[in-house]
């Protein structure tokens, strides 16, 4: 069989990715001309001839032959598989996204072009030396849905399937982990790394590691309920690979062991978020919008000291009031409900301010969830002893071998070289992308800007265009929905809450007259087919209702629409309101707004390249933080191991 690797094909890799990756496919195209040789030879074999022939692959891994020397066989009977198991057979650039995964490279495909099936493949390659690969989601659901949805093509081959939950037990978790592949969270597993470098410390360091081995490796082992839950880190591929390594590497995972608070503690905190509540800003305060820092001035430390001597304080030197204050006016200026953060069943759960999703489990850091939670008027936890830490960049990089997959991962090529020593490999589309891209249209004020939007919408919806709207927080969300009703359009509203409700919603957001309202993230994943007549009007419509401080998240966004060949349309409307504006510095910013406030909608292509100019500000600034918190955290590291500690404890 021929492969379908035409000239129009691989011009549009020159086209996409220069001709360094140009080069770097025709080695590929060559192992997809013999992948696709072997098609008719497997098609004819049964069942147990495909397990015989895998099981022939496993012993070959095992005997010390090359993974580069099984592929070929390997990702055809990964194919054949996929086609009895699912009904779905891989295309050929899918067939070159998995082999630039198997070569430790981020596999760039757009909205989709099946990455969950593509990472079989490669999946399948690395398990057969027995050492366990981990396939990384972005949440529980997708980790449930990709294992339940692509075990089958795995088990035809003879390879059992794990996958981690929020809430299994020990030996649960030590059983998913004893799988050939299995599936889960980045949180779940860095949690699991931790727990396990904690048991080690109680049993008594790696003396203990034998039987913990014997009960991977099937020998009968005994273990006590301390023996830790994984394997070695050999092989991981990362889906949404630059929301993972990129956006969540900014917040570290932590276990802590319990601190309780005082009453003198937490009479502090809410004292103090009081007291903050009766400043004024520029008199009594300055706030910097970049840090997300507030300072008092001298004003400010004079009214702070005029209350030293109330009852809430009694404990705390004036130096000591001045931080809870200053905390507590971030709480309040910087940290928004609804954006920043929710609360659930009386605790603050932050929202990842890229993906809009919720991270059960972490606090902010020096006092300030503290804050939060007296300002929500709930009760103190203080924050918590360190007893395990590790960072997403340091976690990753145990892995022997890392790759992943992501339809938006250019912009942050360098980084990831540099960080994880992987490349960004940008895979085409499968068919010709037929997406049309309108201009940003820019208003004076968010009033204005949702205003528009709405009408935009209305005039699509009386039409029967489908019409996916993303937003940054649940309370713009909300806000826009309101307009909707009272112009009585029916709608659906959704954030990244319940990933399993969002996923059924988000797919069918392409359905004719349809009306979709969510956060950016929400249903990220989610495949959307468009419903009968749809292409015909043009497609889906996606609409971005403010620029995020990622070009990478507006792209995600724009992503929704026009998947394999579909037409699709994407347009943003923005606001010199929008907090990217104060990339520029809050004065700047605010002799921005007061020059162009009141003149409406805002159409010279100066102001399109104001906010371009402020997004590369704004990733500029995050890349600086997550380079500050990987500087940080070794240092820490090499401080504790020149003390003969465990690096990652305490």
């Amino acid at each position: 069989m021929s492969s379908r690797l035409g000239p129009s094909w691989l011009n549009r890799v020159q086209q996409l990715a220069g001709p360094t990756h140009a080069g770097r496919l025709g080695r590929y195209a060559v192992l997809v001309d013999r992948i696709n040789a072997l098609e008719p030879s497997l098609e004819v074999l049964s069942v147990e001839e495909l397990q015989a022939r895998a099981q022939e692959l496993r012993l070959r891994a095992r005997q010390g032959d090359s993974l580069n020397s099984l592929l070929v066989e390997a990702y055809a009977l990964v194919r054949e598989s996929a086609k009895r198991a699912i009904g779905q057979r891989q295309f050929d650039v899918q067939l070159v996204g998995g082999i630039a995964i198997h070569n430790r490279c981020i596999a760039e495909l757009e909205t989709g072009e099946g990455k969950t099936l593509v990472a079989t493949m490669p999946a399948f390659l690395n398990a057969l030396p027995g050492k366990g690969v981990h396939v990384v989601t972005v949440n529980d659901y997708l980790a449930r849905r990709d294992a339940e949805w692509m075990g089958p093509i795995y088990q035809m081959l003879g390879l059992t399937v794990g996958c981690i939950q929020t809430g299994q037990s020990d030996d649960t978790r030590r059983a998913a982990y004893a799988c050939d592949i299995t599936y889960g969270t980045a949180k779940e597993l860095g949690f699991d790394f931790l727990r396990d470098e904690l048991k080690k410390l109680q049993i008594g360091g790696d003396a203990h590691r034998k039987t913990f081995e014997e009960v991977y490796l099937g020998r009968g082992g005994h273990h006590d309920g301390q023996m830790p839950v994984q394997r070695t880190h050999y092989y991981a591929i990362v889906d949404e690979a630059d929301s993972i390594l990129i956006d969540e590497a900014r917040t570290p995972l932590i276990i802590g062991a319990n601190n309780q608070p005082t009453q003198e503690e937490a009479a502090a905190y809410y004292g103090g978020d009081q007291l903050a509540a009766t400043l004024i800003r520029v008199k009594d305060y300055k706030y910097d919008p970049l840090e997300r820092k507030a300072e008092l001035t001298a004003a400010g430390r004079r009214k702070v000291q005029a209350v030293a001597a109330n009852p809430a304080f009694v404990s705390l030197t004036v130096d000591g009031l001045y931080e809870y204050v200053e905390r507590s006016l971030r709480a309040q200026i910087a940290y928004l409900k609804d954006r920043d953060y929710v609360t659930v069943d009386g605790e603050v759960v932050i929202v990842d301010e890229f993906t809009g999703r919720m991270m059960p489990g972490r606090q902010w850091q020096d006092g300030l969830h503290q804050a939060i939670q007296a300002k929500e008027r709930l009760e103190i936890t203080l924050e918590t002893i360190t007893a395990a830490r590790v960072t997403v960049q340091d976690f990753f990089k145990r892995y022997n071998k890392l790759a992943g997959m992501t339809g938006t991962a250019s912009s942050d090529a360098a980084e990831l070289r540099r960080i994880y020593k992987v490349g960004v490999f940008r895979v085409p589309t499968n068919r010709p992308c037929r997406r049309v891209w309108y201009p940003d249209r820019i208003f004076s004020t968010s009033e204005e800007r949702f205003q528009a939007v709405a009408e935009q919408i209305a005039e699509f919806n009386k039409k029967d265009v489908p019409v996916l709207v993303g937003t940054r927080s649940i309370e713009k969300s909300e806000r826009l929905s309101a307009l909707l009703e009272a112009q009585g359009i029916e709608h659906q509203i959704l954030n990244a809450k319940n990933h399993e409700i969002e996923a059924q919603i988000v797919a069918q957001a392409g359905q004719k007259g349809r009306v979709t309202v969510a956060t950016n993230m929400a249903g990220r994943g989610t495949d959307i087919k468009l419903g009968e007549g749809v292409a015909e009007m043009g497609g889906l419509h996606v609409i971005g209702t403010e620029r995020h401080e990622a070009r990478r998240i507006d792209r995600q966004l724009s992503g929704r629409c026009a998947r394999q060949g579909d037409p699709g349309m994407a347009q943003f409307f923005i606001s010199l309101d929008d907090e990217i504006i104060e990339a520029f510095g809050e004065k700047p910013a605010a002799r921005i707004r007061k020059r162009l406030g009141g003149r409406g909608e805002l159409t010279s292509l100066r102001m399109r390249r104001l906010f371009v100019a402020a997004q590369r500000k704004k990733e500029r600034q995050h890349f600086r933080d997550r380079k500050l918190l990987m500087h940080y955290e070794k240092q820490r590291a090499e401080m504790r191991r020149n003390m003969g500690l465990n690096p990652v404890l305490g």
